[in-house]
């Protein structure tokens, strides 16, 4: 009996039909396999996931191969985005086992959870040098039976392993070391060169991986790295070296010319399997774009370039039409397939291409738009074009090209759109939330702030219990779900911080300092004084590993996220338990910082936060004037206060004035109240333009 057609989760219920008795992850699966004294047979994925397609059509629809599952596992499906937590134990596990990751994953566990043989995609024949699912099916069953007391101790072994691996991933300075640390209080404020000296070797090694031909790092696949981008382009704005804006310039020119760029309806694809960033993974997901935006918007207000704003505008355009919920939520994801075929809803042939055009009177134009595209007889894409700009950099469109776009996009409405993942979750809505946030105070557009506030406040209405405890999932379908994990609640942390800036309503400052102080309840090591954070709190479900989720991936990890969010938000409050937490985050993380740091493009820009001077901006009373002087500037090392006063230092005796004040480092210059002055006092705090 397959279990899955309850459930809420879209990717679960995408297998609800298959042939396979499923489980979804719970004790009754675990019951089971006690019970009938076999392994579990665990499969990890996503909605949005082409390969996770591929393997379901090709083996759990099949009813041969179903068959072979029922008889010898305990079948359990997972949605990694809903949990992951299990997905992160699993995943490591996989790694150890077999040198690399990835979705769909297959994991064999023991009835109680313990993993013993791991991998990813299995054929449904043997392809190369990789066997059958079936076949690896039937020889873990085998072994399972005939060699039994080894794989339970390999078992244990491999949970050991996972474990240490986790605590390897966060050795530093040691826990004990960071009880007094306090950036409000210079003389327990750590060595600044230290965390240059760390953030000067990320540089170095993302200037030699650095590909100058077609941008971004490494070869293919490639991924937007949007972290280690943003990384360089701070370090940029606070030393003036012009080579890593050109870097910063050049990759997001490259993906934004490319066809991992949806140049009819806006948005970035997950990924490019190729170095030129042409042939998307064509998924679409809430965090890749939130945090695309968010890099476009500050080359925008670096360079003044309005290539950058229009990336901005159509990628927020493409979140608020095809992502939001109507009551303020986004969704997560759209899927790399429509009608069976991976892409099929955004390529083209040249015929289809000049029909568009001749259906809206510019035939004669069909030559200038489809070179403008890149579109070819021959195609690029098994026989069919991805529409990229070969002129890189050069997508700003004349009205002709305009018109070309609007009617070639309002042709591909009509097709069947790619699935949709309805599902609201808590940390990529709160990615979406800053950007929003920053984004519409620096365009001072006004329909973006209240998409923001209102995706606020669905947040706090629909994602938390009534003793205030945040939750993970949301869907239309049914109640909130799972507890909030540690990524969730330092996303929300920031996004209430940047919303605060946004609006200067006191209240989302407030929703920051609650969130923040039940982070540190939930989710902080208390085994010494201070430590990074796990990734479940106290009152989750108790996993075989407790994990910890300190690398950025394709996501800030949940502890750079924090770390970052902490020191923000000291910097309003003053509050010391934050900067604590935050030193001890980085110094946790010290030795991996200087081994790979290309892993913590997000922590090293807490780490730059430390380094650089802080500057906090109060503005009083309402001079508005003033306040947009700031968020339009890209300031990335300071804090702005303005609109509700604060029960704060940075408030004492400046309630009753009009004016603003700026300080570095605890040191305040003199108050300005002409907006000339002040524009001056900004520009000296940093490039402004290019």
């Amino acid at each position: 009996m397959n279990r899955l057609a309850g459930e809420a989760s879209p990717y679960l219920r995408q297998h609800a039909d298959n042939p396979v008795d499923w489980y979804p992850w719970g004790d009754e699966a675990f019951e089971v396999a006690r019970e009938t004294d076999r392994p579990i047979l665990l499969s990890v994925g996503y909605s949005a996931c082409h390969w996770c397609h591929v393997m379901a059509h090709e083996s759990f629809e099949d009813t041969a191969t179903a068959e072979q599952m029922n008889a010898l596992f305990v079948n359990v499906k997972v949605d990694r985005e809903e949990r992951p937590d299990v997905d992160a134990i699993y995943m490591e596990a996989t790694t150890a086992m077999t040198g690399h990751g990835g979705w769909p994953m297959t994991v064999f566990l023991t009835p109680d959870g313990h993993p013993f043989y791991a991998g990813t995609y299995f054929p449904p024949e043997p392809r190369q040098s990789m066997p059958s699912f079936r076949q690896i099916m039937a020889r873990v069953a085998e072994a399972w039976q005939q060699q039994r007391s080894e794989f339970v101790e390999q078992a244990k072994q491999i949970t050991e392993a996972i474990r240490q691996s986790l605590e390897t991933q966060t050795l530093g300075r040691g826990k004990e070391d960071t009880a007094t640390t306090d950036l409000a209080d210079a003389a327990d404020m750590p060595d600044t060169t230290d965390m240059s000296g760390l953030i000067d070797r990320a540089v170095l090694s993302l200037r030699a991986r650095h590909d100058p031909a077609w941008g971004g790092f490494g070869t293919a696949p490639k991924f937007p790295q949007t972290m280690n981008l943003e990384l360089l382009l701070r370090v940029y704005w606070r030393t003036g070296d012009t080579d890593l804006l050109q870097i910063v310039e050049n990759s997001f020119d490259c993906m934004s010319s490319g066809g991992i760029y949806d140049h009819l309806g806006g948005g970035f694809a997950r990924y490019s399997v190729d170095r030129h960033w042409l042939v998307p993974h064509f998924e679409k997901m809430l965090y890749d774009n939130a945090l695309l935006a968010r890099l476009g918007l500050h080359l925008w207000q670096i360079t003044g370039k309005p290539r950058y704003l229009q990336v901005v505008e159509e990628t927020i355009s493409y979140v608020l039409r095809d992502l939001r919920h109507p009551k303020g939520g986004f969704y997560s994801a759209q899927d790399a397939d429509s009608e069976g075929e991976e892409g099929k809803f955004y390529v083209w042939s040249l015929q289809e291409i000049k029909e568009v055009l001749e259906d809206v009177g510019i035939a004669s134009e069909s030559e200038v738009i489809s070179a403008w595209y890149g579109a070819t007889e021959q195609g690029n894409f098994e026989g069919t074009n991805i529409l990229w700009r070969p002129q890189r950099g050069d997508i700003l469109r004349q009205p002709v090209m305009e018109q070309a776009r609007q009617a070639l996009f309002s042709r591909r409405q009509t097709r069947i759109s790619p699935g949709l993942d309805d599902k609201v979750l808590t940390e990529w809505n709160a990615l979406m939330l800053a950007t929003l946030a920053e984004a519409a105070a620096a365009t001072a557009n006004q329909e973006w702030l209240k998409s923001a506030v209102t995706n606020a406040e669905f947040l706090c209405e629909n994602l938390r219990r009534s003793d205030g405890r945040w939750l993970r999932v949301w869907q239309e379908t049914g109640a909130a779900r799972y507890v909030a994990y540690a990524a969730d609640y330092a996303a929300l942390c920031d996004a209430f911080t940047r919303l605060y800036e946004a609006t200067g309503k006191k209240y989302w400052l407030e929703e920051a300092c609650r969130t923040a102080d039940d982070m540190l309840e939930l989710f902080a090591d208390t085994s010494g004084s201070y430590g990074t954070l796990f990734t479940t709190g106290t009152d989750a479900e108790k996993l075989v590993v407790r994990p910890k989720d300190t690398m950025d991936n394709a996501l800030p990890s949940a502890n750079s996220s924090a770390c970052v969010a902490l020191i923000r938000l000291h910097r309003f409050t003053h509050e010391r338990r934050y900067s604590q937490q935050a030193m001890a985050i980085i110094q946790s993380s010290e030795q991996l910082l200087g081994q790979i740091p290309s892993a913590f493009g997000h922590l090293l820009i807490g780490a730059d936060l430390i380094a650089a001077p802080s500057i906090e901006i109060v503005i009083t009373g309402s001079r508005l004037d003033l306040v947009g002087k700031v968020q339009a500037r890209y300031l990335p090392t300071s804090v702005l206060s303005w609109g509700d006063p604060l029960e704060s230092p940075l408030w004492e005796g400046r309630a009753d004035t009009e004016a603003a004040f700026i300080c570095r480092n605890s040191v305040c210059e003199l108050p300005l109240d002409t907006p000339e002055a002040f524009a001056s006092s900004l520009d000296a705090l940093g490039p402004v333009r290019a």
